[in-house]
Order: structure tokens, then sequence, then C-alpha cells
């Protein structure tokens, strides 16, 4: 794969304001482990390789388990995850996928159990904020990186 273009050498100043607002999400009083959860499940939601490479790594080194990242994809079938995660989770998958979810009240309503109507909103804008990142690093073609040793020959 061939990246198409650098975004953060095309136009700095946008990305650059997107960077301000992770940031402040990443400040904003939701748990640095769900920040991460959040990430990376809708990262692989949305096939981003990059972001998922990117926030995996972020997750463990804030402390976040192997085990809990590998069951990620399967979070409704695992009991690992909080019910506090699990509503942040299902939020994610309604979110990521709106065009053919309507982010249906029945996600909404278990976010709204979990979450006061501040963190909701942050909830979502970090959500919304990240698929910005998936399609913004994948329409881009963005490359994880990756060593030599790592390459597929």
């Amino acid at each position: 794969m061939q990246p198409r273009l650098n975004p953060y050498q095309a136009a700095p100043e946008t990305v650059k304001a997107v960077v301000a607002l992770e940031e402040h999400l990443a400040n904003s009083g939701l748990e640095r482990s769900l920040y991460h959860l959040v990430k990376t499940r809708a990262s692989q939601i949305n096939g981003c390789a990059y972001c998922v490479h990117m926030h995996t790594r972020d997750a463990r080194a804030h402390g976040e388990t192997e085990e809990r990242l590998y069951l990620l994809s399967a979070w409704r079938e695992s009991p690992l995850y909080s019910d506090r995660e699990r509503a942040a989770l299902a939020w994610t998958d309604a979110l990521t996928l709106i065009a053919d979810t309507g982010a249906p009240d029945e996600a909404y309503e278990e976010v709204k159990r979990h979450f006061t109507e501040a963190e909701i909103v942050k909830l979502t804008i970090l959500i919304g904020t990240i698929n910005l990142w998936n399609r913004l690093t994948v329409s881009m073609r963005s490359v994880h990186p990756v060593t030599k040793s790592q390459a597929a020959q």
C-alpha cells in the first residue's frame, strides 16, 4: 500500500485544530482505559490499521491488558468489560455505523444509565473524532510504522 499524501504536510493548520480537540478529549475526565477502548473499537470497525496500531500501543502503555485488547472485537461475548465500558462500546458501535443504526434509543438509554450528560457529550465527540481520524488515515492510505523485519515479503 502506498500513501496518497501526508495530511500533516498538506494542511497543517487544519490537522493542528483536530489535534487540539484530541488533546482536550484526552484530558476531559473520561477514564484513560475507556478512551483507548473506544478509539481502538471504532478503528477496528473502520478497518483503520494505522489507528488500531497506534491506539493498541497507547492502551498498553497506559496499562491495558493484552487479553482485553484481543477480545475487543468480541466485547459483547466477553465478561472482561464493565457495564460502563459495555455501554460506551455499544454507543461506539452504533455511532461508528450510524448510517445503518441511526443511533438506536436502546444504546442511548444504556449510555444514560452509566454516564452523566456531560460525559455523554464528551464520549460522543470522542467517537466522532476517532471516526474523523479513521476516515483521514484510511482515505490517505496512511501506513502504520513497520520495521523491515516485520514487513511481509
